[in-house]
């Protein structure tokens, strides 16, 4: 089964694009489909060796751009790589699409192109977040920024079929994310949906505060589109940050420096922890195909490792689970 990647996609393509689905191939042995403008794939490709049989080029010929509505990508950028690379999920052969490009454009593609799975109304971007637990993964975090409750619902469903399926947890604990832990928290969103979850999800544990989030309490946390994009934001940059200040603090002290030495190793557990490349792509779940949107500066590294996320949900099955799950409760 071919994974799709828009090698146009990101602030770095096609360069970090293709160095990363190199890697992908000789490590994970993964067959890939890299969809943008030839000549230019081509041209980084000659720089590699690689199985050219696992690699495979679709030509694309328009770009789209970061800052491109996702409205002018669909009337007036038809022949873009988020649109073709989407459209080969349709055919036979082709398992999961991987884009660092346009988010907007990608959910409006994935929406239009490839239709919602029955018995969900509005697609989500789940993202794992390192938690002392290990992982724990939220929904939604920029798809839908007008969430009802039934939606919250819906994600609720299709995260814990990501979670049992990707993650091992054969009972995740869902959570709603509340500026307080009492049900009469919140606006009506929070309220309503809580009552939802409640009456219509058994693994639900009931609401849980941001700075509980990477405690590992809950296994999958549920919230609008427009909170978990600024959680997502909070956590991003508090982590870069957090890396200079230390990287600071030690260069200015000699003896912090040797007890940096001294946890090199811990330190770089860590690191990889909170390393946003390790994980790959967030999943767009909902859409009757599997979709990753990874990072717009994503290195060849997270490039990589969305291929091997994209492969396992593959294995794994997950979208036809989710299918399942939701003919269960529709």
């Amino acid at each position: 089964m071919k994974i799709v990647v828009d090698a146009m996609g990101g602030d770095f393509a096609p360069q970090n694009v293709v160095a990363g689905v190199v890697e992908a191939v000789k490590e994970y042995n993964a067959s890939v489909t890299l969809v943008g403008i030839k000549e230019h794939i081509e041209a980084e490709l000659k720089k590699y060796q690689y199985p050219k049989d696992l690699i495979e080029v679709v030509h694309a010929p328009d770009v789209v751009a970061m800052d491109d509505a996702a409205t002018v990508v669909m009337r007036q950028k038809k022949q873009s790589s988020i649109n073709i690379g989407m459209a080969l999920l349709k055919k036979e052969g082709y398992g999961a699409f991987v884009s660092a490009g346009n988010t907007g454009a990608c959910v409006a593609a994935s929406t239009f192109v490839l239709g919602m799975i029955k018995g969900v109304d509005r697609p989500g971007i789940g993202c794992i977040l390192p938690s002392l637990k290990k992982f724990t993964f939220i929904i939604d975090v920029g798809a839908n920024t007008a969430a009802k409750p039934e939606h919250l619902l819906q994600y609720a469903k299709m995260a814990k079929v990501y979670a049992q399926s990707v993650l091992d947890r054969p009972q995740p604990s869902i959570a709603l994310l509340n500026i307080g832990a009492e049900e009469c928290k919140g606006t009506g969103l929070e309220k309503e949906a809580y009552k939802i979850l409640e009456e219509k999800e058994p693994l639900f544990i009931g609401n849980i505060e941001a700075n509980e989030i990477f405690t590992g309490k809950a296994d999958c946390i549920v919230c609008d589109g427009y909170v978990g994009n600024i959680t997502l934001k909070v956590a991003e940059g508090l982590v870069e940050s957090t890396g200079k200040l230390l990287k600071r603090e030690i260069s200015q002290n000699p003896i912090a420096s040797i007890g940096a030495l001294l946890l090199r190793s811990s330190l770089k557990e860590v690191k990889k922890s909170v390393d946003y490349s390790e994980y790959g792509g967030a999943p767009l779940l909902g859409v009757d195909g599997l979709v990753l949107i990874s990072h717009g500066r994503s290195t060849p590294k997270a490039i990589k490792n969305a291929v091997r996320a994209a492969k396992e949900q593959v294995e794994h099955n997950v979208l036809q689970k989710i299918k399942e799950e939701m003919a269960l409760n529709g």
